[in-house]
């Protein structure tokens, strides 16, 4: 069955990644840059690459933050990637001064001195007891920054400097640090069963 994906352009991600794995999936990503289309899509993804604090200003100029939350809000099959993951949280060090989207508590902050920053590379994802749709296995990082606990979100942990969150779910949404389009037949497997949420 070949879903419609709405990507929500950041302004600062790298969209051609995300909608060709999408569609080695046999799914239909569109760019959506308007509220009520983002409402009405079954599946969205918020992805990101650069800085909190400018992909927070993108969303905002396009009214996308309200309706990111809502769909959140009402369970809404919705993924969230690299920065798009971290402006699911309140802040972010990256930023001081912006407010993220506040679905999940907490703050985001950089890595800890003495190990290598930004993190580039494969790590391994350690899903929880609890997680549903995560799995498991290797992903591709690439940050800077990370948060260390998402409370009422079931987590997989990853190790950089101390364990942080390598992603989080909650009903029908999933948060990922790290880039599912660019991890292999992991990443794909993620993305598969995302397409598979009703």
């Amino acid at each position: 069955m070949s879903r419609e994906v709405a990507i929500v352009p950041t302004g600062t991600a790298n969209l051609a990644s995300v909608m060709a794995a999408f569609r080695r999936l046999g799914a239909s990503p569109v760019v959506v840059e308007d509220a009520v289309l983002l409402a009405r899509a079954s599946h969205v993804m918020l992805p990101g690459v650069g800085a909190f604090g400018a992909s927070l200003e993108r969303l905002e100029a396009l009214g996308l933050g309200v309706a990111i939350r809502e769909r959140i809000a009402a369970d809404l099959p919705t993924i969230a990637i690299c920065v798009g993951h971290q402006l699911l949280f309140e802040a972010s060090e990256e930023s001081p001064g912006a407010r993220g989207l506040g679905v999940v508590p907490g703050r985001v902050a950089r890595f800890r001195d003495g190990v290598r920053v930004p993190q580039f590379g494969w790590n391994e994802v350690r899903a929880g007891e609890g997680c549903r749709l995560l799995e498991s296995g290797y992903a591709y990082f690439a940050n800077s920054y990370r948060a260390t606990a998402a409370p009422g979100w079931q987590v997989a942990l990853a190790e950089h400097g101390g364990s942080f969150v390598a992603a989080m779910e909650r009903g029908r949404v999933i948060g990922c640090q790290f880039h599912p389009e660019l991890s292999g037949d992991y990443g794909a497997a993620l993305l598969s069963r995302f397409l598979e949420l009703g």
